[in-house]
């Protein structure tokens, strides 16, 4: 079973708040600007992502999909929307191109 090895952390400044990175890179892909939101990251657990691991508010497919693509993955709380959690620190590059438009 190959899958991707991630670290997670938690926020320290909302509740519920998570970032999964891939270990080998660590923190180094996440935006400064997220990071200050973020606040200092607290280890929460190392674990294997395989796209059949079963995540308690996730899809670990789509996990593994962002942080191949852009270097992390942020896990909002719960409440709000799903766009709204799942692209509220977004930066790639569909982002950038939506605001010069």
């Amino acid at each position: 079973m190959k899958g991707l090895l991630c670290d997670v952390y938690r926020s320290p400044r909302r509740e519920e708040m998570y970032l999964y990175v891939e270990r080998a890179r660590g923190l180094e892909d996440v935006p400064e600007a997220l990071l200050k939101e973020f606040g200092r990251p607290e280890t929460a657990l190392t674990l294997l992502l395989t796209h059949e691991r079963s995540l308690a508010r996730t899809d670990a497919a789509r996990v593994i999909e962002h942080i191949r693509s852009q270097g992390y993955y942020l896990q909002m709380p719960p409440g709000g929307s799903v766009l709204e959690r799942d692209r509220a620190f977004y930066t790639g590059p569909a982002d950038r191109d939506n605001e010069a438009g």
